[in-house]
């Protein structure tokens, strides 16, 4: 059961990382991921995945 801790910690840090490296239109689509992101940790990943990668700007 440990081991699963560590790798949902890993893909929490992951995506912190991920939304905070990418380029969004403006900031406040940024602020607004990345508090989603902290606020919700669980679905706020799964959302980030399905939802906000797609909205980065490459």
């Amino acid at each position: 059961m440990f081991g699963i801790g560590i790798i949902g910690l890993a893909i929490y840090a992951y995506t912190i990382y991920d939304v905070v490296i990418s380029n969004f239109a403006s900031d406040t689509d940024k602020l607004i991921w990345i508090l989603i992101v902290i606020l919700v940790p669980f679905l706020g990943t799964i959302l980030w995945f399905l939802v906000g990668r797609g909205k980065r700007i490459s």
